[in-house]
């Protein structure tokens, strides 16, 4: 039989009708017509043959589903959501359909009577990183800081945040912080973690973020996915032993039906205290003994805002701001100290006493506007972004020195001036695309172009007879020009048991350095690649192994490139050095989970010419010196031990050890450029016990306890130290305040000493500040706080789990 061609075409089409699959799309929302995210959404298919199959997915935030590649037949259609009644629907899929929007009706039998409880924060391990949840959890009424005191593998102290002994970059919701690292510290000490989701620490960071910087800590905030206003306000009082310090701010969150808002309001007002002792002994038998009080008032401001706004269903605009505000008339600074010096005899032949006073402003503005289109395919995003940075600081200092005879009788008087100032302009754009592949596998690639300028300002002013004179030789103008384009590209794919997520970023960097007063100009450029490699292996439900590689580049702050010396008494100064390189890292990290509770890591880490601001005495002209400079390498490697369990029902514990070998090698600048190395075993161990005491759990205590033993930091020997810190806080109004005291440091044990002894160096310094600090905190939550996230979370998963130029 022959087929004629309108055969033919049925038969074709009736292939095709048989072989055609169908999507079924929707929205689903409460009965007071706000979008419900996270919603369970299940198909089933109910034809012969095909009972029991069986499709599903959950409602982005936006409340919208959609569930492909089903083939035509009569389907059981069901939506789920905790407090709701279960949606059921028979539908009838002949093509691709859009369902009406469903309205999920509140199930007053679940949830009348019913108190929600804070519940602890859990953690999760993805293939490239580590998410410690923390919403709804009993640190939500903390602030961001003390969260980040209690998430796995972060360690808060002495003034600084590590990661695996580095200086983390920090990210809000993607977005890179651009501050330093104190003023870093100010803005999360300031900010309310009420609406914080969830801390993720990426230590080995993919190839989408910048390859600048070691490890990320990207804090992700909660989103109003109910439409609603609510807001906070908090505060937090410590007494040191000198000086009260405070912290004030609220939190304030509106969503319209296209609006998402937020913005955060803190002001830290405060007085810190530091009280060091040094030794300082030369070549040639004679010492130096100094007493230093230094008192540093300060009053900074944070502001930190974003604005989204849904065009429609597919685009989206951003904008968000970081602003610190540090105004001149609350940053002063005292320093007062005396110095003994001492003959080759060891007897006192005299001594000089040294007044710097310090006034310093500092404004950092930073904005960032944001584009993202999503495309037809679930999943696939376009996200454009601009950034700016306008960093302006202006510092003046007074220093007055009195040299007299051990009778005090004065042999002369010395001062100087300085006028300091420095302006960063930073300019960045930003492309990032993303295309999921398959339901496991997905592709981003993307680009960013970077430009920095910098002006760096000096001039100082020496008097004779009350005759203020330019210190020419100690001025100078700094210019810096830095241009970065980046391209990146990654893939990662999810199997049964197996993760894995691969990446390159290439980078080029263009560098100029110009100084005005020696006519000296440096230029310099390079070509870098940053390959990533993250692979996970889940062996069971319970255990799982992960191995992960990364490159990453530090490159030098712009004050530590600034070559004009910087003085802070007649007898010592910093300087900086235009020409350092910048630090090329290599880090390899092989972990393992036993038992979804304790996690074994050993990593090894080569640095390739860091930076270190160094301490070098010169034993000719009696002068220390605080030279920036690049020494040859770092070479660490260790095993890491956490795990964050419960021990009893009102008794939780969470324990980070690590046991690990550091060693420098570094050219002694004044000991004839030798390679010198310095190397060291240390232990750090941190504890952390949360208990929960009453019917409702509304009242907590956290102990913890820290303890770091000697380690090495550039040429310098660090003491061991240690702290006990005890923490109380009771909830009320359904959590909707409370109130915490407690103590930091009960045994005033975290202070310590630095020890730089090698070849003709001798520096010792003994460091006493305000670490045993009394405190009492508050937090009230106003307006339709239960509603910023409709993940209504009752009970516990266990294992969901600028570089500164002031001194």
């Amino acid at each position: 039989m022959i087929l004629k061609p309108i055969h033919f075409l049925l038969f074709i089409f009736s292939i095709s009708c048989f072989s055609q699959e169908f999507r079924v799309t929707g929205y689903v929302k409460d009965a007071n017509n706000n979008l419900i995210a996270y919603a369970n959404v299940v198909i089933t298919k109910n034809s012969e043959g095909y009972k029991g199959i069986t499709n599903g997915t959950s409602t982005d935030e936006n409340g919208y589903f959609i569930i492909e590649n089903l083939q035509a037949g009569n389907y059981t259609f069901k939506v789920s959501f905790l407090g709701y009644t279960t949606y059921n629907a028979n539908i009838e899929l002949n093509k691709h359909t859009k369902l009406n929007t469903i309205v999920l009706e509140e199930n007053s039998e679940v949830l009348d009577g019913v108190t929600i409880v804070a519940k602890r924060p859990t953690v999760n391990r993805l293939v490239d990183r580590l998410v410690f949840n923390v919403e709804n959890s009993t640190l939500s009424n903390n602030n961001v800081l003390d969260v980040l005191k209690h998430t796995p593998g972060v360690l808060v102290h002495d003034g600084s945040i590590t990661v695996k002994n580095s200086v983390p970059t920090v990210y809000i919701n993607d977005r890179r912080v651009h501050l330093s690292s104190s003023e870093i510290q100010q803005l999360l000490e300031g900010t309310s973690a009420t609406n914080v989701k969830s801390i993720e620490v990426i230590t080995n960071p993919p190839a989408k973020y910048e390859a600048e910087g070691g490890a990320v800590l990207n804090i992700v905030t909660s989103k109003n996915i109910v439409a609603g206003y609510n807001g906070s306000v908090f505060g937090n009082y410590k007494q040191g032993s000198k000086f009260p310090k405070y912290s004030f701010g609220t939190s304030h969150f509106f969503k319209a039906k296209r609006l998402n808002t937020y913005i955060n309001y803190n002001i830290n007002p405060k007085k810190d205290f530091r009280n060091n002792s040094e030794s300082l002994n030369f070549t040639d038998n004679t010492s130096w003994e100094t007493d230093l009080k230094k008192t540093r008032k300060t009053k900074n401001q944070n502001i930190n805002a974003n604005i989204d706004y849904d065009l429609d269903e597919n685009n989206s605009l951003g904008l968000s701001t970081n602003i610190l505000v540090s105004p001149r008339e609350d940053t002063k600074t005292r320093i007062s100290s005396l110095t003994e010096v001492y003959n080759s005899n060891k007897i006192l032949d005299s001594t000089f006493n040294t007044s710097n006073n310090q006034v310093n402003e500092t404004f950092n503005l930073a904005f960032t506007l944001d584009y993202m289109r999503k495309f037809k395919k679930v999943g696939e995003k376009l996200s454009v972004s601009f950034h700016h940075t306008n960093y302006d600081f202006s510092g003046f200092q007074n220093v007055d020195t009195d040299y007299m005879f051990p009778d005090k009788t004065v042999i002369r008087n010395n001062r100087f001036q300085t006028f300091t100032s420095q302006e960063i302009k930073l300019y960045t754009g930003q492309v990032d695309y993303e295309l999921p592949i398959s339901n496991s596998a997905q592709f981003e690639a993307g680009g960013k172009i970077s430009s920095i300028n910098s002006e760096s300002i000096l001039n100082q002013f020496t008097f004779e007879n009350d005759i203020k004179t330019e210190d020419l030789q100690n001025s100078d103008t700094f210019l810096y020009d830095e241009t970065n384009y980046a391209l990146y590209t990654s893939y990662s794919k999810d199997w049964d048991a197996w993760s894995l997520k691969s990446g390159l970023r290439v980078e080029f960097t263009n560098i100029e350095g110009n100084s005005l007063s020696s006519n000296q100009i440096n230029n310099n450029d390079y070509f870098k690649f940053f390959p990533s490699f993250h692979v996970l292996n889940k062996l069971n439900d319970n255990n799982e192994i992960y191995f992960n590689y990364n490159k990453r580049i530090h490159r030098p702050r712009y004050s530590q490139l600034n070559p004009f010396k910087y003085f802070l008494n007649d007898n010592a100064y910093i300087t900086g050095d235009p020409k350092l390189k910048p630090q090329i890292d290599d880090t390899f990290t092989l972990g393992y989970t036993l038992n979804n509770k304790f996690t074994f890591e050993v990593y090894y880490s080569f640095e390739k010419d860091p930076t270190y601001e160094i301490i070098f005495q010169d034993n000719d002209d009696n002068i220390l010196k605080q030279i920036n400079t690049n020494i040859d390498n770092n070479i660490s490697y260790g095993l890491d031990f956490t795990t964050y369990t419960e021990l009893f029902p009102r008794w939780n514990l969470y324990v980070l050890t690590s046991l690990f070998y550091y060693e420098n090698q570094f050219f002694a600048l004044e000991s004839a450029n030798e390679l010198f190395k310095i190397d060291k075993w240390s232990v750090y161990a941190q504890l952390i016990n949360y208990f929960s005491f009453l019917k409702d759990k509304s009242l907590t205590a956290d102990i913890a306890f820290l303890h770091i033993s000697p380690i090495v930091d550039g040429a310098s020997d660090i003491s061991s130290r240690s702290g006990l810190d005890i923490n109380l806080r009771k909830t009320f109004w359904n959590n909707r305040a409370s109130l915490s005291v407690g103590v930091t440091d009960v045994f005033n044990t975290q202070n310590f000493t630095q020890t730089t002894r090698y070849l003709n160096q001798d520096v010792f310094l003994k460091s006493r500040m305000e670490n045993r600090l009394y405190t009492f905190g508050f937090n009230y939550k106003f307006g339709n706080y239960r509603l910023t996230s409709n993940k209504k979370e009752i009970e516990l998963n266990e294992r969901n789990r600028l570089g500164n130029s002031s001194n």
